[in-house]
């Protein structure tokens, strides 16, 4: 008889946040990081070393917690797909550590580059970490910049829903992490400029927590010296309930009903059925 599968816990799903965002990071500031610091690479190279990293993060987790790896998701599918509200802040928690911890190993491997070029640790090299308005040379402020997080979250939210909800036409299962991961390519190439797209509170507030903590003493603030951290906070929030509802306005409401839901630890009944 094959040995019966285990549901995984609370803790089982935040390790798998935790892990999976903490590789989303890895990949992620780590091709800045070498871009800026090390001089290899592009603004392409950025925009598809984040979305491997999401692919990967997304194959690392998803059979445990549904590969959230962002609180902005997480809330949005607490809203409108029936996740557990009592799992919010902790699965929020999890991947903003996920994010510091992947954050310190980038800071730590690339230390002497860093010091390098930039030994003050000042605004120039902020970036590889966390994101700034205009992409740090643009004339944006904190206004247009919030807007274009709610934007570009939205954008995520509805295209994640329609390549992973099942009663749509999602992709097989072991491919959905693969264009998620080139949706998060998409908007890269496309929503990069008015604020570096962060589109995840995580991915920016870990960073930004831990260049805060390893010498970067304007790490809350951008380059107009105005507090800046809260923006890829509040902006992608607001748009992936925007864009997580427009998707079940739009399409989700007209799609037959189907008890499997994106994000949705599986049930103990399902498992046994795998």
């Amino acid at each position: 008889m094959a040995e019966r599968l285990k549901i995984p816990g609370l803790a089982g799903e935040l390790a798998a946040e935790f892990a999976g965002t903490l590789v989303l990071i890895l990949f992620g500031t780590g091709v800045v990081a070498q871009v800026v610091a090390g001089g290899f690479g592009d603004h392409d190279s950025i925009a598809w070393g984040w979305g491997l990293g999401v692919t990967l993060g997304v194959y690392v987790a998803g059979r445990i917690s549904g590969a959230h790896l962002n609180p902005a998701v997480t809330v949005a599918l607490a809203v409108f797909k029936g996740f557990s509200w009592r799992k919010v802040l902790p699965y929020s928690l999890a991947q903003l550590v996920g994010a510091f911890v992947a954050a310190l190993i980038v800071r730590w491997n690339y230390s002497e580059v860093l010091a390098k070029l930039d030994p003050g640790h000042t605004i120039k090299t902020q970036g590889v970490f966390s994101t700034l308005p205009g992409n740090g040379s643009m004339p944006v402020h904190a206004g247009g910049a919030l807007r274009d997080q709610i934007i570009g979250t939205a954008i995520l939210l509805f295209l994640i829903l329609a390549v992973t909800d099942l009663r749509n036409s999602s992709p097989a299962a072991n491919l959905a992490p693969f264009i998620v991961g080139l949706i998060v390519v998409a908007i890269g190439m496309a929503w990069g400029t008015d604020a570096g797209y962060a589109i995840n509170p995580a991915r920016d507030l870990g960073p930004r927590l831990a260049s805060f903590f390893t010498g970067y003493g304007t790490a809350f603030r951008d380059q107009y010296g105005g507090l800046y951290f809260w923006v890829p906070i509040v902006g992608p929030l607001i748009g992936a309930v925007a864009g997580a509802g427009l998707y079940e306005v739009l399409i989700g409401r007209f799609l037959p009903a189907d008890e499997q839901e994106p994000g949705r630890v599986p049930s103990e009944g399902e498992l046994e059925k795998l």
